[in-house]
């Protein structure tokens, strides 16, 4: 294990005066599930830190960089890039995946659930850099890694959730406003998925699924504009 640490250091740019913040950050809470004598806690108090870390940095970033900027237009790019998918995309292209320790059930997961789980080890691996080598260390790999996104983010207008664009093409261009309903809960409360429907009067647009309503509500959302070709940049 200290010779995949040293490799996971070198790609983050680090050295850890503490390994074992590192190693915690990488334990994912099913891990213990199956090594209740690993001897550290899983990673969800330093994801905790780490988010808090990362909103901090950017929230700088994007105010010194963009004095121009409202704090509204400010607060949506900011949303844009500390989401999932731009966090998860950014552990995948260190290699995270690779050093995480996962429970065998875990370790098979793959699509949105491999996302979340890059994107929440990332954040815990803020949190232990923030905790061991300070604030500085900690902002220099989140702008290194994650504020050369932003300019694609607005180009493209990504930076626009998909229910909102949606609520002004369907009033602009059906004067009616999109409603969401549950179609389905799939799977135990601990770890349940939801799928909504997004209608306009009986007319279901698109289908969507996620692990939160809202979540789910955005997917279906985004179908929807890609079925009607509403989407800007839709080919």
């Amino acid at each position: 294990m200290d010779a995949k640490l040293k490799e996971l250091e070198e790609k983050l740019g680090t050295d850890f005066k503490n390994k074992d913040l590192l190693l915690q950050a990488l334990c994912h809470r099913s891990y213990l599930n199956e090594n209740p004598d690993f001897g550290l806690g899983q990673n969800e108090r330093l994801e905790f830190l780490g988010d808090s870390v990362l909103q901090l940095v950017i929230t700088d970033y994007l105010y010194i960089t963009y004095p121009r900027e409202t704090e509204g237009v400010l607060t949506n790019w900011r949303a844009s890039l500390v989401n999932s998918k731009e966090l998860g995309e950014v552990a995948e292209s260190l290699g995270v995946y690779d050093y995480i320790l996962l429970s065998k059930g875990e370790s098979r997961d793959q699509g949105k659930s491999r996302l979340y789980i890059l994107a929440d080890t990332f954040e815990a691996i803020i949190g232990a850099i923030y905790l061991d080598l300070g604030y500085v260390s900690a902002k220099k790999i989140i702008e290194e890694n994650l504020t050369p996104r932003l300019p694609r983010i607005i180009e493209l207008g990504l930076y626009r959730d998909s229910k909102s664009i949606l609520q002004e093409k369907a009033q602009e261009k059906l004067s009616i406003t999109p409603v969401y309903k549950t179609i389905n809960e799939i799977g135990p409360d601990h770890k349940k998925q939801f799928v909504m429907g997004v209608f306009v009067e009986d007319d279901l647009l698109g289908k969507g699924r996620g692990d939160s309503k809202k979540e789910a509500e955005e997917e279906a959302a985004k179908i929807a504009l890609r079925k009607k070709g509403w989407l800007k940049n839709q080919k």
